[in-house]
């Protein structure tokens, strides 16, 4: 069984070749704008602006679904909805474990399709308020039991 690949960098700059996932996580009320997404959007823009007509048009912007944004001829940006809110209300944290399961099983399917790596900051661990033990163990369960190639990144 493959394993998770911890590399120092970011994201943004996949240090693979081939087919790419970038996934990382968004909210259900259409904000943009904090975290790993300043990078995202620095490094390219349509990732916003599709997220942000997603969530005007509203087909299925809801928490479980994932938008794909193609960047470049072998990359992808996948924003997933699995934070509710952007703020923790009566102890509880963002992240939803759950949504977040969903969406990374829908970008299974596509990486087995594309032969895509997915690569990724520690999702839901930052404003979302997420256990990274508990979403490495929905990383195991969704990605690494299929062989992807899983690449996560820290700065």
């Amino acid at each position: 069984m493959n394993k998770i690949h911890y590399l120092k960098g970011d994201a943004v700059y996949p240090q693979a070749r081939g087919n790419i996932i970038i996934t990382h996580i968004c909210n259900d009320i259409g904000v943009w704008g904090r975290g790993f997404v300043v990078a995202l959007s620095a490094r390219w823009m349509a990732p916003e602006i599709e997220y942000l007509i997603w969530r005007k048009e509203g087909n299925n912007f809801s928490l479980g679904n994932v938008q794909f944004v193609k960047v470049t001829s072998t990359t992808s940006v996948a924003n997933m909805i699995a934070q509710h809110d952007i703020i923790p209300k009566n102890g509880v944290p963002p992240i939803r474990y759950e949504a977040l399961e969903i969406c990374l099983e829908k970008i299974a399917q596509r990486a087995v399709e594309l032969e895509a790596s997915i690569h990724m900051p520690r999702i839901g661990c930052g404003f979302a308020g997420g256990s990274w033990k508990i979403i490495e163990d929905i990383i195991f369960k969704t990605l690494i039991s299929k062989n992807i190639e899983v690449y996560v990144y820290d700065l």
